[in-house]
């Protein structure tokens, strides 16, 4: 029996880096950035205003007493003047946010701090000398990394790069995966259920997993549990996959599809894997494309897509942190684990305190979609009392 960690190995062994492509930046939103990108320009490319107000010398900003004082207003400076005069001495410049500082300045006074006049302002107080200005280059120098490989690229990022002059950005392709669902009892959502049928929902929740780790999907429609069958419908589609992933026919009765079809090619191995749920497991290739063969029943087949399938794809993609994050909690009732099992129970996390939704079962699909966590139980622990603390796999916005 393998460990988690010796088959999550297996898996990861598989997927190997996907190639590189560059992509205008309103299309790279989501993605995972493949090469470093370097400022073009600094930020900000000039000393600027931080505040509306007044441009001046702080030695010329009070009286004789340190009281008040009025000064002519030289010029205006709004944003995006471009030519700008320096700063002549007795006066001020009147300057607006983000305004090219007028050379010879070295204080904003903000305009709450004057009477606001055009022609001559009263300076009823004066900050600190260099307050409200901004340096060129304070926020980040020209020729240094702005984004690093590996940082996936959400709307900040996207931000910075435009904001260095960025245009496109070279990103790891998204992989293409394959998802199947088998099993002669499945029926599509929709029709008619008989005695003995379910809803087929394993590739609607696989394919939401894998667009969420940043693949693309394309659910094949499921099989019945004929091997022939499964195997035209796997070798039909595989030319234009990068992985495969399956649910159902894995475990150790008869009419296992998946385990009968890909044992008479040799190139995928099955085993038990020391966890629960998700023990059977399966991994391989099938004509050279990556297959990762998952349990049927929903909560083993999404905790197994978790542990296993989604790191592997983000690893491909490029993520420098492909994991899920991770938070320690406190139990807010007493559990029971299976010895020589490490234990994925679902959970809700609030606060420091997680709390047990459901049971262990792995038919519970009502009671996953309420998690938005994942308890890790270790192999060696049985029993844990209300208060003890746990690692909880945080999951919020997968299922819910």
């Amino acid at each position: 029996m393998r460990t988690v960690e010796e088959h999550q190995a297996v898996v990861n062994a598989l997927l190997p880096a996907m190639p590189e492509e560059t992509v205008p930046l309103a299309e790279a939103h989501g993605r995972v950035l493949a090469r470093d990108v370097v400022a073009q320009v600094p930020l900000p490319g000039f000393d600027n205003s931080a505040m509306d107000g007044y441009a001046g010398r702080w030695a010329e900003l009070a009286g004789p007493d340190g009281g008040p004082v009025r000064l002519p207003v030289a010029e205006d400076i709004p944003a995006g003047r471009s030519d700008v005069v320096a700063l002549a001495p007795g006066t001020v410049h009147r300057i607006m946010t983000g305004a090219p500082l007028p050379p010879g300045a070295d204080v904003v006074v903000p305009v709450e701090l004057t009477d606001g006049g055009t022609d001559v302002v009263e300076i009823r107080d004066r900050p600190p000398v260099g307050s409200h200005l901004r340096g060129a280059g304070e926020d980040i120098a020209a020729g240094t990394v702005a984004l690093s490989a590996g940082a996936p690229l959400g709307a900040a990022q996207l931000g910075l790069a435009a904001a260095v002059g960025v245009t496109a950005l070279t990103v790891r392709r998204r992989p293409r995966v394959l998802v199947l669902s088998t099993g002669s009892e499945l029926v599509e959502p929709g029709r008619p259920l008989q005695r003995g049928q379910i809803y087929e929902s394993n590739s609607t929740l696989l394919a939401a997993a894998v667009e969420e780790a940043g693949g693309v999907p394309r659910r094949l429609h499921f099989v019945p549990d004929d091997v022939d069958q499964f195997l035209t419908t796997v070798r039909a589609e595989l030319a234009s996959a990068d992985l495969l992933v399956t649910s159902g026919g894995v475990s150790a009765g008869a009419y296992e599809v998946v385990k009968d079809a890909f044992r008479t090619l040799g190139t995928v191995e099955f085993g038990k894997v020391a966890m629960q749920p998700g023990g059977p497991q399966g991994a391989g290739t099938v004509d050279g494309v990556p297959v990762v063969t998952l349990p049927g029943n929903p909560v083993s087949s999404f905790v197994s897509f978790e542990v296993f399938v989604r790191p592997a794809l983000r690893r491909a993609l490029g993520h420098a942190f492909p994991d899920r994050l991770r938070a320690p909690a406190r139990l807010s009732g007493p559990l029971r684990s299976p010895a020589g099992r490490r234990q994925f129970l679902r959970g809700r996390y609030d606060g420091g305190e997680v709390s047990q939704v459901g049971g262990p079962g792995s038919h519970l699909v009502a009671h996953l979609a309420r998690a938005n966590c994942l308890v890790v139980v270790p192999e060696d622990v049985t029993e844990l009392p209300a208060g003890a603390h746990v690692d909880v796999v945080l999951i919020e916005g997968a299922l819910q």
